[in-house]
């Protein structure tokens, strides 16, 4: 799935070429697509006829549209391979596309959702008191929101009591980080991934969060990470931040560090990416 970078650069491509806009007219193409929105297709589309869109906004992976004059939002779910596309009216419709958003305005273009999968969609969604989706209220800021408390996660770490990559990858706790920057960050921290937060210092955690947002930012300066067409900007474009990975996805190559072997290792469903040398295993209790 899309982390905190590639969410991040869609969202500046939608305050760019979306906010300000006038819906006039929405068609959905798949009906999967707006399974969030319980009242329906034909409900979500009614509703978004003549509302006014906000600036993008962004938590952590979520993304939404507020709908101003309004207490609501259009929370995009991407999923694994959702797209926010704004293309021109005479473009060739995408093979994937479920859902198109016109405009009342004469600059010639439309928002398009695609998705090969079907795991994401939109949906419509009452606000909290501070402007998310009702829906993702439970989610924790993200370390490049300037109201992101350092202090707060630490200790958050240490009540925890888990191990470090399940602790970065919980949303509750902070928000955006997935398996890609989590190995990133964690390899540059010197960290491995099944650390138990109970020992964490606060100059370690400080010193991680700071890994954490070089990554990210680092990632966000060249269109975030893409390995497939999947993930793309609103124009199509992909990142290229894998070019500069050093530790995901490079099993076997040499660390850039020490030279010993990237390893991977089946991790929850997933991979981990570590430098055994660099990133020693935690001593197991006798």
């Amino acid at each position: 799935m899309p982390e905190l970078p590639e969410v991040e650069v869609v969202r500046r491509g939608l305050a760019r070429w979306v906010a300000e806009r006038t819906v006039a007219e929405v068609e959905v193409l798949h009906p999967r697509a707006v399974r969030r929105h319980v009242a329906g297709a034909d409900d979500f589309a009614h509703r978004l006829k003549g509302r006014h869109i906000g600036t993008p906004r962004r938590r952590g992976k979520y993304l939404w549209l507020p709908l101003e004059e309004t207490n609501q939002s259009i929370l995009a779910h991407l999923g694994m391979s959702g797209q926010l596309l704004v293309q021109p009216h005479e473009a060739p419709d995408e093979k994937h596309l479920r859902i198109r958003v016109r405009f009342a305005d004469s600059l010639g273009t439309e928002l398009r959702f695609v998705d090969q999968r079907t795991f994401g969609g939109l949906s419509l969604h009452d606000n909290t008191p501070d402007g998310l989706p009702d829906v993702i209220a439970h989610i924790a800021r993200d370390p490049l929101d300037p109201l992101f408390d350092d202090e707060a996660f630490h200790r958050a770490l240490r009540r925890k009591r888990t191990t470090i990559k399940r602790a970065l990858l919980d949303q509750s706790l902070i928000s955006g980080v997935g398996n890609i920057y989590a190995d990133e960050a964690l390899w540059r921290a010197r960290v491995h991934y099944e650390r138990p937060t109970a020992n964490f210092t606060r100059p370690v955690t400080q010193e991680l969060l700071g890994h954490v947002r070089d990554v990210m930012n680092a990632a966000l300066a060249v269109g975030g990470t893409s390995f497939d067409s999947l993930y793309v900007n609103v124009n199509g474009e992909s990142g290229y931040f894998d070019r500069s990975l050093d530790a995901y996805g490079r099993e076997g190559e040499p660390c850039g560090r020490c030279g010993t072997p990237i390893r991977r290792r089946p991790w929850m469903n997933r991979s981990s990416y570590f430098c055994p040398k660099c990133q020693r295993a935690p001593r197991v209790s006798s």
